[in-house]
């Protein structure tokens, strides 16, 4: 079964994104290799968020950085945001 997705990349995640760490920067190359092959795998938390955020999901970069997204069909995300749990806000 093909679990996977493409994903595309808003200005707001570009310019997140760019604001990373380095070490950290690398670390979300690795789970965005994993997502892209299988979005739901158990290694990167996937959740759906709540409340005003409940029509988004996120994944984890690590304990403290996240990915947030929004599935648009059953194989294509758009990658909304990047950073630390201050993105829910």
């Amino acid at each position: 079964m093909n679990r996977e997705v493409e994903i595309y990349y808003s200005s707001g995640f570009k310019g997140a994104y760019e604001r990373l760490e380095t070490v950290i920067k690398k670390k979300a190359e690795r789970r965005v290799a994993m997502f892209h092959k299988d979005a739901h795998d158990r290694r990167l938390d996937t959740h759906r968020l709540h409340g005003k955020l409940k029509e988004f999901w996120a994944f984890s970069i690590d304990d403290k950085y996240r990915i947030a997204f929004k599935f648009m069909d059953d194989k294509t995300v758009l990658f909304l945001d990047a950073g630390d749990h201050d993105i829910y806000k």
